[in-house]
């Protein structure tokens, strides 16, 4: 009886992958325009910011990022850490490489903050649809990469391009998430006195919620540049260089050597990058 059951089931499978595949062969035989022009002004911005990094001396470089972490930090400590891991990928004569990388976590940032942010103060106030959008972030963070990294290779082709909107895809709910929790987190007491004085709603949410806000927006960007970084060997298996690139060549080769290197320095450039963008509320 019970194998009855069971084959009836098996039998009335629903067809998930199916109506996927057919979704995406869809979008691409009616939007294939639509997707040529976006890869083409992401390619076109991806290698704009890759020159912007690539063309100074690499020390004039290290001294921007350590000028940086002092405006961010105003100490010492956070400036000699960012200034030695950046010298350490210098010295592994991974520069090159990391700046690819560094493009590329840089890119996929500026999408997710410039879509999480406006997002997460909309969710902050419209519970409702939050509750709508957390089930999508959700499944945009446990859905494995190599699954939705197909379509995203057949939209987008090999490159850059479809590694950053892999890497947006996976990155992007952190953003979202902490960006709400910092509005949703403004004391009532703030928001109140702010209308009595009669702030319109935009007042309030520029000068008072989203200064209160900083930290915890600050913090999704800090994740979401930790997610970005994690997904550079995902990277580097669909064509996209950068620091993934060796990695994936040990892996295949079983080069512990080139592994250990390429891995150290993708630890080195995600400290950097952390220290250097840590913002936390003073009193």
């Amino acid at each position: 009886m019970l194998d009855i059951v069971q084959d009836a089931i098996t039998d009335a499978k629903i067809p998930v992958g199916r109506g996927v595949a057919t979704g995406f062969t869809w979008l691409q035989d009616n939007f294939v325009g639509f997707f040529d022009s976006v890869e083409y002004g992401l390619r076109q911005g991806i290698d704009g910011l890759l020159t912007a990094l690539s063309t100074p001396h690499p020390l004039i470089i290290i001294a921007l990022f350590a000028a940086i972490t002092w405006v961010l930090q105003r100490r010492l400590v956070p400036v000699v850490i960012v200034t030695a891991c950046a010298l350490f990928a210098l010295n592994q004569g991974y520069w090159a490489l990391t700046m690819q990388t560094l493009t590329l976590v840089l890119g996929s940032c500026v999408v997710c903050m410039g879509i999480g942010v406006p997002l997460g103060i909309y969710s902050a106030h419209h519970p409702r649809f939050y509750r709508t959008l957390t089930p999508v972030l959700d499944l945009m963070q446990t859905l494995p990469t190599f699954v939705y990294l197909i379509p995203v290779l057949v939209l987008f082709g090999l490159g850059m391009v479809p590694g950053l909107v892999a890497t947006v895809i996976f990155a992007m709910p952190a953003a979202i998430r902490l960006t709400e929790l910092g509005i949703r987190s403004t004391p009532t007491a703030l928001s109140e006195a702010a209308t009595a004085f009669g702030a319109t709603t935009r007042q309030r949410i520029f000068k008072v919620e989203l200064p209160w806000a900083f930290p915890q927006i600050m913090a999704g960007l800090n994740q979401t540049i930790m997610l970005s970084l994690s997904m550079v060997v995902i990277a580097g298996l669909v064509g996209a260089p950068g620091l993934g690139v060796p990695v994936v060549r040990a892996l295949n080769s079983v080069n512990a050597t080139l592994g250990f290197e390429s891995g150290a320095v993708i630890v080195a450039v995600a400290i950097m990058l952390d220290r250097m963008l840590r913002v936390e509320r003073r009193a």
